[in-house]
């Protein structure tokens, strides 16, 4: 990665947000095999020098919450992936998202990027969902009320070590031999492979005709939380019932 990363210094500048992620985290070092150079937007650069890509990537300090951090982040960039969720910041949070794409859109369209790139959640927007997922809907129409063009891609559960929703499924499912939960199981996912949906992001930085649309990129498999709790648990050999 890391000589392929020096040949092509030529290549485009891309922004990754969220670089502390786990889908970033992936992203990242995908990109630098491709030769593109990446910069990393971080609220605290420190979280990524463990990470084995750090020296080749440029870090800027900036929150999508504090606009002036956003100008020199988006500084000759070509393409930008909008990768940010503020679900861990608690009470209002939904407004926060919200707020936040509207000052990365805003940035970019100053700066002149060409592209964003969104990775939202995958639901009708027309049915009765949860705040959570109203939220990931709503960021997605926030930053294409932009100028610059968006490409959206809405994935339902994750599937990978270190993914949020799967660790919380992985985590449940050894811990309970008996599945006694929330309402919420019985809510319905097409869950994705992690590298599948890499491979999306990649795709669309070349891909001009998806620039404007909205990708639903949910799994073949229709199921409820409490049946992918089960599949994991038959996959690792554990007797498990709901």
């Amino acid at each position: 990665a890391l000589v392929c990363w020096r040949i092509h210094m030529n290549k485009k500048l891309i922004l990754v947000t969220g670089a502390t992620g786990y889908i970033a985290s992936s992203l990242i070092p995908e990109l630098l095999d491709r030769g593109y150079r990446v910069r990393c937007l971080v609220r605290k650069p420190h979280r990524l020098k463990t990470r084995t890509w750090f020296p080749h990537v440029e870090v800027v300090r900036g929150d999508v919450m504090k606009p002036l951090t956003l100008s020199p982040a988006m500084e000759g960039v070509h393409s930008a992936y909008y990768l940010i969720h503020n679900m861990s910041s608690g009470h209002g949070y939904t407004s926060l998202e919200l707020s936040g794409a509207q000052n990365f859109a805003s940035a970019a369209e100053k700066a002149g990027v060409e592209h964003i790139i969104y990775l939202g959640g995958l639901a009708d927007p027309k049915g009765n969902i949860s705040s959570h997922m109203r939220s990931r809907i709503e960021t997605g129409e926030s930053l294409r009320a932009g100028k610059v063009p968006v490409t959206e891609f809405r994935a339902g559960v994750i599937v990978g070590p270190g993914s949020i929703s799967f660790e919380m499924i992985r985590f449940m499912t050894e811990l309970l031999p008996v599945i006694v939960g929330p309402g919420w199981l019985q809510n319905m996912s097409q869950p994705i492979a992690a590298q599948n949906v890499i491979d999306y992001l990649l795709a669309a930085l070349d891909n001009h005709a998806g620039q404007g649309q909205v990708f639903e990129i949910g799994g073949p498999d229709v199921m409820s939380y409490a049946e992918l709790m089960l599949t994991y648990g038959h996959l690792r050999g554990l007797w498990r019932k709901y």
